[in-house]
């Protein structure tokens, strides 16, 4: 089943401007998903990073695989309409700028959930390449 934006929406509470992940296209609750995000000239960060050299910002696409990941999470009917927050980040690489016209294609796997935290793998790719990874930890509220 593929998730639209407002299926999405359904399930973390992010909105425009922050929602980063167009849609959902493979979703195993409590363990992966997988997201898409068609990186467009009108996205608002690109308007000052960087003029004349627009490049997506990594921070936003670390960001957007915890969005994917948060939709694992939250999927699962003992976390519904709660929210996913960060507790940390590690070892996050780019591998591969990200400019309008990319499509990042963004896997993020639940390792593992204790209580109310967990770490995830996020892994975000261009066609076949890595664009970047990281590993993420979040706490969910």
């Amino acid at each position: 089943m593929i998730y639209d934006s407002s299926d999405i929406q359904k399930i973390i509470p992010h909105r425009y401007p922050m929602l980063l992940i167009d849609k959902i296209v493979e979703l195993n609750e409590g363990e992966m998903a997988v997201g898409i995000k068609n990186v467009t000239f009108n996205e608002q960060f690109f308007q000052g990073h960087f003029p004349g050299n627009p490049v997506m910002p990594g921070v936003l696409i670390i960001e957007a695989l915890a969005q994917t990941g948060a939709v694992a999470i939250l999927s699962l009917e003992k976390f519904k309409n709660r929210t996913v927050y960060f507790g940390g980040i590690k070892n996050a690489k780019f591998k591969k700028k990200i400019c309008p016209g990319d499509t990042l294609r963004l896997v993020t796997k639940i390792i593992k959930i204790k209580g109310s935290f967990g770490i995830g793998s996020g892994t975000a790719y261009t066609g076949d390449e890595i664009a970047a990874e990281a590993e993420l930890i979040f706490a969910v509220e």
